[in-house]
């Protein structure tokens, strides 16, 4: 588990976005609403939940140190 800040990756960011299952699955309309990885998937879900609340990002950072 990641602790402390994120390195932003280029690479993973163009990746996600052109992925080919995230264009089939939003052309076909089988998007979950928001709060529905409970039920689809709790492990990531669990996961996602705490890696999102011990580690942060470089502009979270910056707009601490410059509030």
């Amino acid at each position: 588990m990641k602790l402390g800040i994120r390195k932003p990756s280029l690479r993973k960011s163009i990746a996600a976005r052109t992925s080919l299952k995230r264009v089939v699955r939003h052309s076909i309309g089988l998007k979950a609403p928001r709060g529905y990885g409970w039920p689809t998937n709790p492990k990531k879900a669990a996961y996602n939940r705490v890696y999102n609340r011990t580690s942060f990002g470089l502009i979270k950072l910056l707009k601490l140190l410059f509030k």
